[in-house]
């Protein structure tokens, strides 16, 4: 039985492997690249420098590879790599880079990409995410391992949220969101820190407790936070067992560009 439905338009120059599933309608374009076992339901345009990796779903009327929204772009060969075991449901739109960041949108495996997201032009998104229906990410964002997005959550062009944290239903992210965070609002605030996520992914109570202290420090203390992050520094050294997280904590808010939300 054949994997392509005899509706669909491949170019002879894509790059398909021999177990790809294609639906109905469908349209895939000559730089197009996908693994094994992958399946692309109907109606899903795939153009542009786009590869993908193998066991993904994409569910019908996707865009992936498009353009991107952005006036400085000259079809330039730039690219979109999508790793593998992803799931991208209706009506999900992938955009290329531009050359004026490093010319690739990325997204690394195990994603759970819900309807109607949008993920713009040089958006680097890690693995194990969850982005849940209509959540929004402008050009150049950066998305952590580990991060839920709710519904219709926004992001601001170049905004990072690092790994373990989460956005609330209609979150506006203006700045950076920490890891292990919980942001929530319009304009987001932080909300505490992810506990539920962080039990599910094994972290034991005493890592939980250390975060949740780091959070306090930062966001409850009154201190500068100058002042905040030499304290972190300090409390490293008497919780070796979630150094490593409370490091990457610190190491993220002093890397922010945009500022943290506060």
């Amino acid at each position: 039985m054949t994997r392509i439905h005899p509706t669909a338009v491949i170019d002879p120059k894509a790059a398909l492997d021999s177990s790809v599933e294609v639906g109905a309608y469908t349209v895939i374009g000559p730089h197009v690249a996908i693994g094994a076992n992958s399946k692309i339901g109907p109606h899903v345009v795939i153009e542009g420098h786009t590869t993908i990796g193998r066991d993904n779903s994409i569910f019908q009327f996707g865009s992936i590879g498009g353009v991107p929204q952005d006036k400085k772009y000259a079809g330039e060969p730039t690219r979109l790599e999508i790793g593998d075991r992803n799931t991208i449901r209706e009506f999900v739109t992938l955009n290329l880079g531009t050359v004026q960041d490093g010319g690739v949108t990325r997204i690394g495996d195990d994603n759970w990409v819900m309807a109607y997201v949008h993920v713009a032009h040089d958006c680097q998104i890690g693995s194990n995410t969850t982005i849940a229906n209509n959540a929004t990410l402008a050009g150049h964002v950066y998305i952590g391992d580990w991060v839920l997005l709710g519904g219709f959550t926004t992001v601001h062009q170049f905004c990072r949220i690092g790994a373990h944290a989460m956005t609330a239903f209609t979150a506006a992210v203006s700045q950076d969101v920490p890891p292990f965070v919980t942001a929530a609002g319009n304009r987001a605030v932080p909300a505490g820190i992810n506990s539920e996520g962080l039990r599910r992914r094994g972290f034991s109570g005493e890592q939980i407790m250390a975060i949740k202290r780091a959070y306090r420090t930062i966001y409850r203390s009154g201190l500068p936070l100058e002042e905040a992050m030499a304290a972190l520094a300090l409390e490293e050294s008497k919780v070796p067992d979630s150094a490593e997280y409370i490091k990457q904590l610190r190491e993220f808010i002093a890397s922010s560009a945009r500022g943290i939300i506060r």
